[in-house]
């Protein structure tokens, strides 16, 4: 299978996520950002209409546009239950189900945690997985609803997943997460890390997508799992909180 992704930045932080299944043509954006932004990229890409929205959670950011591209193109719109509350949405999807782009299956995870209905996408065959707000490189989303606990689960989910998967996150905050991960690790490599980062970023570039590889070695949100790491389990505990 072959699953090609694009990745544009938007309003301030966001990043904008079409994915083609290249077998069949069909087109999905995760989330909706900017209706205007998605629907320029996909005349710049000459990728055609819209066949699906992949909403991952209800947040204003991620379901902001699906009513405008729902009326340009006539797409299926698919989450979680909670995006119902505040967007239009036609196929209500949770933890276990699949939602087939084309011929590329996408496996569905409930993440709560930031939002209590929160759900990734992933294609396991391409070793693709758009996790919005839950993971990010160096960092975590915020809990609004969930619990620390709900995090966590969620966050050792994903990190269960082989470590070649690349995880396309939804903000650009990896400089500020990697400036918080440097106050708990003082490991060369991890200074190398935040490094690369920070020189990316100088560089105006996107440091999305990351791997679960390089999250497994440098995401303190990932690395609090024993006793050796518990200034980190303290200090991404508070974060949670925060």
């Amino acid at each position: 299978m072959t699953l090609s992704v694009h990745l544009f930045a938007c309003l301030n932080d966001n990043y904008g996520l079409l994915v083609r299944d290249d077998a069949t043509g069909q087109v999905a954006t995760i989330d909706t950002p900017d209706a205007d932004a998605i629907q320029s990229e996909l005349d710049r890409l000459g990728w055609g209409a819209l066949d699906l929205i992949l909403n991952t959670h209800w947040h204003a950011d991620h379901t902001g546009g699906n009513a405008a591209l729902k009326s340009r193109y006539d797409c299926e719109i698919v989450g979680p239950e909670e995006v119902g509350r505040v967007a239009p949405l036609d196929r209500i999807v949770g933890g276990g189900a699949v939602v087939n782009l084309g011929q590329t299956p996408l496996r569905v995870t409930a993440t709560p945690g930031h939002t209590l209905g929160h759900v990734v996408y992933c294609s396991v065959a391409d070793g693709e997985a758009f996790v919005g707000d839950t993971l990010f490189a160096l960092g975590c989303g915020r809990l609004f609803e969930g619990t620390p606990q709900q995090m966590w689960d969620s966050l050792q989910t994903l990190a269960a997943w082989p470590p070649e998967t690349r995880v396309w996150c939804a903000h650009e905050y990896t400089a500020a997460n990697a400036r918080f991960a440097l106050s708990l690790d003082d490991r060369p490599e991890m200074r190398a890390h935040a490094d690369a980062v920070f020189a990316a970023r100088a560089r105006g570039e996107a440091t999305v997508p990351t791997t679960i590889g390089a999250e497994r070695d440098f995401n303190p949100f990932l690395r609090a799992v024993d006793a050796a790491d518990l200034a980190i389990r303290r200090a991404a505990k508070d974060k949670f909180r925060g």
